[in-house]
């Protein structure tokens, strides 16, 4: 239903002699966007999460490959990193049989760097696949029914399985949440504490928008700052969570180690927190706004092979700025407001020790923000 942005750099990647791997959670559409790409081809297909296929593929030789294969042109190895191995045997697909084209998926990302980035050095293109992105949702819908479901979006994200089933968007949710968040991260990480991570992923969504503490989550959890930082990391290789360090270079007190956490899906985040009423009657409202924004831009980012380095901005006075990017030492600040006021603008202090463009995101302007141009080339 939704064309997805990555398609099309998909496409041109084809028979360029390298495996071609699509990273991202579970139900973004990562299967459904390779096998679009694969639909006027035959190819062979192996589901890594079937046992038969990892027994199959768990590391053949060179000839038990070629009967394996046959005379295939297309391979598409879906949920890669269930297979143990698989890093050697899709090197061995690429170097021995130069006439294949290489398909892969995964959904984490615990294991699958480490079976594929020194096996496939210089062999492989990847790509991180998000839910939908705001300019996907609205290329398929237009601009007037964007209009109409951005407060939706706000509380039930972006995931391609909530598009499709309105009315049903709780449900569908817990499900996700179940599945990706409680089933698929305990089971590739072997916490041995499990209880601490559902706690800390709730303390995590609460605090959404405010600096985090690792020592502070640490206390309320009852464990150490080391034991909160790995299990944030194990958040992160999940694609549940993602980091914005503070951008500090001239000022004397500018908060320098501190950092913010935000989720890459709203819908996420409001489920952890059970937690959808209606925006108008919620306390949170700026924090959903600005964790919408940023996503957006991660996405966008991402998908249009920007160099932007992403930060926030913040002084020991709380003077602050949302939203930094760098791109190429010029420096720009964002301002998220949900509603239009004419006193919004960013601190002189920041604007002035780095020259800095900056613009307030508001509701009637966020499209250029989540919307941007590609990087030139």
């Amino acid at each position: 239903m939704y064309e997805r942005y990555l398609k099309e750099r998909i496409i041109k990647r084809i028979n360029s002699g390298k495996a071609i791997i699509l990273v991202g959670p579970r139900q973004v559409g990562k299967t459904t966007l390779i096998r679009e790409v694969l639909k006027d081809h035959d190819y062979l297909f192996f589901d890594g999460d079937d046992p038969k296929t990892r027994t199959l593929l768990n590391q053949p030789n060179t000839e038990e490959i070629r009967r394996i294969v046959g005379k295939q042109k297309y391979i598409f190895i879906d949920e890669a990193q269930r297979i143990e191995g698989i890093g050697l045997t899709m090197k061995i697909i690429i170097d021995q049989f130069k006439g294949i084209q290489l398909f892969s998926s995964g959904s984490s990302s615990f294991d699958l760097a480490n079976k594929l980035n020194e096996p496939l050095t210089g062999r492989k293109w990847e790509y991180q696949l998000y839910p939908i992105s705001w300019e996907e949702f609205e290329n398929t819908h237009g601009y007037l029914l964007g209009e109409q479901q951005l407060e939706n979006r706000l509380l039930f994200g972006l995931y391609p399985d909530v598009l499709n089933n309105p009315g049903d968007e709780v449900n569908i949710l817990r499900n996700l949440l179940n599945s990706y968040l409680y089933r698929d991260i305990l089971a590739q990480s072997d916490l041995r504490k499990p209880e601490i991570l559902d706690k800390l992923v709730q303390a995590l969504a609460l605090q959404l928008g405010n600096e985090v503490n690792y020592s502070e989550l640490g206390q309320i959890l009852s464990v150490d700052k080391n034991t909160v930082s790995r299990y944030i990391d194990i958040l992160e290789k999940g694609f549940v969570i993602f980091k914005l360090g503070s951008f500090s270079r001239n000022v004397r007190n500018e908060i320098k180690t501190n950092r913010k956490i935000y989720f890459y899906d709203n819908g996420i985040r409001n489920m952890i927190i059970g937690n959808f009423d209606p925006l108008d009657i919620r306390q949170d409202k700026g924090a959903l706004w600005e964790n919408f924004l940023i996503s957006e831009r991660v996405k966008q980012n991402e998908y249009k092979q920007s160099l932007a380095r992403k930060y926030f901005w913040r002084t020991k006075q709380q003077q602050e700025v949302d939203y930094v990017e760098d791109i190429g030492g010029k420096i720009f600040g964002y301002e998220f407001k949900w509603s239009e006021k004419k006193s919004n603008k960013l601190p002189k202090t920041f604007t002035d020790a780095y020259n800095s463009e900056n613009k307030i995101i508001t509701r009637k302007n966020f499209r250029e923000f989540v919307m941007p141009e590609p990087a030139s080339t």
